[in-house]
């Protein structure tokens, strides 16, 4: 399968969340989903710990890299070295609002200045073996969308990128906080439904708001891909569970008790190579959300993984594994 088929149905990168013990998990309900890392920032990668920063697990694939940034030589070095780790995409974050992104001058700000953001793309894909792809919002603080959008998307066209994440809300860069930027500004999907028939060529995926399989679908009659965030990460079952009959294939698990069985065996591996039990299951307590046992399983996790071991992780299995039975 393409990357550009796997980007039919994708989860977002989400800053402090979408780690690569998240990603595992996600990847055990999913065999297609387009996976994203966290953001990680250009001078990160060239300074920092590179094996900390871009490790993953070959499991992973369809796996994509997120890096922010803003200046075009800094993006260049930063995805030459990403590349000898093998990500199946490269992508441009224009559309992270927090604070630190725009002291950085880049996420969400980068919509004020196309030309610069094109730069950018140009020198990443002068290096990259992969896609180099973008994300970005409608537009910030007093930009008119459906100006702005279309002229932003017209010269990512220009600039070779073939393939965009558009979440379909306004970033407020001043006055709203990022969790703020996620829920206030009104979701504008028929806007960004538009971008699809006037620029054809482009492979877009709407992100934003999209909580439920029936809303991916819906999308899914108009747009080429539905990204989506925190529902995956809340209500992973119910997002990811069934996906992959997106594609016609089969989920690889029937219930979300297989799949809690299904990690019990990575979890323990990854304790005893010297690892801590919320790492892993801190991306896992919405499973049985909605379910029997659902407030036993995310009681039990909150409460003991942070010290305690796998039998807290049994403990825990046992408290909706009772009630199916």
């Amino acid at each position: 399968m393409t990357i550009q088929q796997s980007a039919k149905l994708s989860c977002a990168p989400m800053m402090d969340w979408t780690d690569r013990n998240c990603r595992i998990f996600h990847r055990m309900m999913s065999r297609h989903t387009l996976l994203y890392t966290e953001m990680v920032t250009a001078p990160a990668i060239i300074h920092g710990d590179r094996a900390r920063l871009l490790d993953y697990d070959p499991a992973e694939h369809p796996v994509a890299l997120q890096i922010g940034g803003s200046d075009p030589a800094e993006l260049q070095e930063a995805t030459r070295v990403a590349a000898d780790w093998g990500y199946d995409e490269i992508n441009l974050n224009v559309g992270c609002p927090s604070d630190r992104v725009q002291s950085g001058c880049f996420g969400a700000v980068l919509m004020k200045t196309p030309d610069l953001v094109a730069e950018c793309v140009l020198a990443m894909q002068q290096v990259s073996p992969v896609e180099v792809t973008v994300k970005c919002r409608i537009g910030v603080d007093d930009q008119e969308p459906s100006q702005v959008l279309p002229e932003f998307l017209q010269k990512m066209q220009a600039a070779g990128v073939r393939r965009l994440t558009i979440h379909a809300r306004k970033a407020w860069l001043q006055g709203l906080s990022p969790r703020e930027n996620r829920e206030v500004p009104p979701l504008d999907y028929p806007l960004v439904h538009q971008m699809k028939a006037r620029f054809p060529d482009l492979h877009l995926s709407i992100n934003g708001g999209i909580d439920s399989p029936d809303a991916v679908q819906d999308h899914l009659r108009v747009m080429d891909g539905v990204m989506i965030g925190r529902a995956a990460y809340h209500q992973p079952w119910q997002m990811l569970g069934q996906a992959d009959r997106i594609w016609g294939a089969t989920p690889p698990h029937q219930t979300p008790a297989d799949v809690a069985l299904a990690m019990r065996p990575l979890i323990l591996a990854h304790l005893d190579a010297g690892g801590r039990l919320h790492q892993f299951t801190r991306h896992m307590l919405g499973l049985f959300h909605g379910m029997p046992g659902a407030r036993g399983w995310k009681r039990t996790l909150s409460e003991g993984a942070s010290k305690g071991g796998i039998e807290v992780y049994d403990a825990a299995l046992e408290q909706v594994t009772q009630l199916a039975a």
